[in-house]
């Protein structure tokens, strides 16, 4: 493995499945670095920005709040979230933040393990056929 720098300036954002009006900056994960154990990105979620609830069946989340306010639901339970507060999503948890302010929500997430897609309708997932 190789050691990789990137500036924050030169990363594109993008807009995820399932993230209506939120944008993140993919900084560190197998697509862009040398590593099969982390996702690393800044996320910028605009008023009424939002991830919709979901569930990840192996992936852990901690997020780190900048600035902005949101609503986190865990499990069901929601809280205001705010700069400085840090959230640790285990996996098979259902989660979903929405930006309730009038500013920006802007925090990190770092995910392992990388590229686990969201499972969005798990209650709703047909059997297998």
């Amino acid at each position: 493995m190789k050691p990789t720098f990137h500036r924050f300036e030169e990363a594109a954002w993008i807009e995820p499945p399932g993230h209506p009006g939120a944008l993140s900056k993919l900084l560190v994960n197998p697509n862009t670095a040398d590593t099969r154990h982390f996702d690393f990105r800044v996320s910028l979620y605009r008023p009424k920005g939002m991830v919709e609830e979901h569930v990840h069946e192996r992936a852990e989340h901690v997020y780190y709040l900048l600035s902005g306010l949101g609503l986190f639901t865990i499990d069901g339970q929601t809280s205001l979230v705010g700069p400085r507060d840090s959230v640790f999503i285990p996996p098979g948890i259902r989660h979903r933040l929405v930006n309730n302010g009038l500013e920006d929500l802007v925090f990190v997430v770092a995910t392992s393990p990388p590229g686990e897609l969201p499972l969005f309708d798990v209650e709703a997932a047909p059997a297998d056929e």
